[in-house]
């Protein structure tokens, strides 16, 4: 259930029939601009499609404007309390800002809205659980959920008197029950704009990676999501890594290739954890939506993971290769580099079963 209302943020569809949209923030201040172009080279190799940069001072003005003419990819500037800085962004060319208008006048908002609607740009606003004011807290009664609709509706409300409508929302919190319930609050009352979704504050390594695939799979999973950032305390080309693999277990998207591994045991013939790790950097190479499988031994492998486009399983000889539960052929052990080329092989000729050594199916014995 995406939301009815498209809105775009330069070439890019965020909402109506466009798929849900990756994107980051660069975590490198606008004072090195050098670094800031690094950065967002890293994240367009890693596919990124939106990028928010913090704009927090007038002087930093031509740096931005810089930033917006040689990035791959459209950014957001990000804004707190002076709405002259996000009159200053969208002239330096930023096509979306993001701000409070709660922060701001409504003489002030006015003038953010006149330059947002002569550019063509798009406002994003929302409500973090960190900011709820006294007032949208005493309306939900102590709700923080509920607060947090309140806060996200009072600055639609704001924007919606200046007669603006490209507008994309969000709800985010720390805790994942409360932006959960926020969101889909958020999304039943206004369904016609695109939603922003993710965990604020997740964290760093597994347990941010967890918070946020907890709280953003329950959103997408329920139809709710237009856009989404998984925010970790980390390098920003990891939280699109990890925002693609929660499209993909969804199977809302398929970009690259999706790796399956299994947990190996006692039984295992093949080293999971080398081959899988072979082939992770290439699987943006693979074409999209290819599901690539990895199993430790011959027993269940092929069987496992019928469903894979191709695989590998250990065996007494070595590595078998199969295609959708198929046996292509046996490998000998050889390095993990061997078995990422011959699965590129089996994919790019899949009429041809031919592999190092060609053999009969294996047995089920382990």
């Amino acid at each position: 259930m995406a939301c009815a209302r498209a809105v775009c943020v330069g070439a890019l569809g965020i909402g109506g029939d466009n798929p849900v949209r990756v994107e980051s923030m660069l975590k490198t201040p606008l004072e090195d601009l050098a670094g800031c172009e690094g950065e967002l080279r890293s994240l367009d190799r890693a596919r990124c499609e939106l990028v928010r940069v913090a704009f927090p001072r007038r002087e930093l003005a031509g740096a931005l404007g810089e930033l917006c003419r040689k990035s791959p990819m459209p950014l957001m500037a990000d804004i707190h309390f002076d709405p002259a800085l996000a009159v200053e962004a969208l002239r330096q060319g930023c096509p979306a800002v993001r701000l409070n208008p709660g922060n701001m006048s409504q003489r002030d908002l006015r003038e953010v809205v006149v330059a947002a609607e002569d550019r063509g740009a798009a406002l994003r606003i929302g409500a973090n659980g960190g900011s709820l004011s006294n007032d949208q807290m005493a309306r939900a009664e102590g709700d923080r959920a509920l607060a947090l609709l309140h806060a996200a509706e009072d600055q639609l409300a704001a924007l919606e008197r200046e007669g603006f409508s490209r507008i994309i929302l969000s709800a985010k919190a720390t805790s994942v029950p409360e932006t959960v319930r926020a969101n889909v609050l958020l999304g039943q009352r206004h369904p016609d704009y695109p939603l922003h979704v993710g965990i604020t504050e997740a964290g760093g390594d597994v347990e941010g990676i967890v918070r946020g695939a907890c709280g953003i799979g329950l959103l997408l999973a329920q139809g709710l999501g237009d856009t989404l950032r998984v925010s970790l305390t980390g390098p920003s080309p990891d939280e699109i890594r990890v925002g693609y693999a929660l499209l993909r277990a969804l199977e809302l998207r398929a970009l690259g290739a999706q790796l399956l591994s299994c947990p190996t045991c006692g039984r295992r013939r093949a080293d999971v954890s080398a081959i899988a790790a072979a082939l992770r950097p290439h699987l943006d190479s693979f074409p999209d939506g290819v599901t690539i499988a990895v199993m430790g031994c011959e027993v269940n492998g092929p069987r496992e993971a019928r469903e894979a486009d191709v695989g590998v399983a250990g065996s007494p000889g070595g590595v078998i290769l199969f295609r959708r539960g198929e046996f292509l052929g046996e490998l000998p052990r050889e390095n993990p580099e061997d078995v990422v080329e011959a699965l590129r092989r089996a994919l790019a000729d899949p009429s041809r079963d031919s592999t190092p050594e060609e053999g009969g199916a294996p047995g089920d014995g382990a």
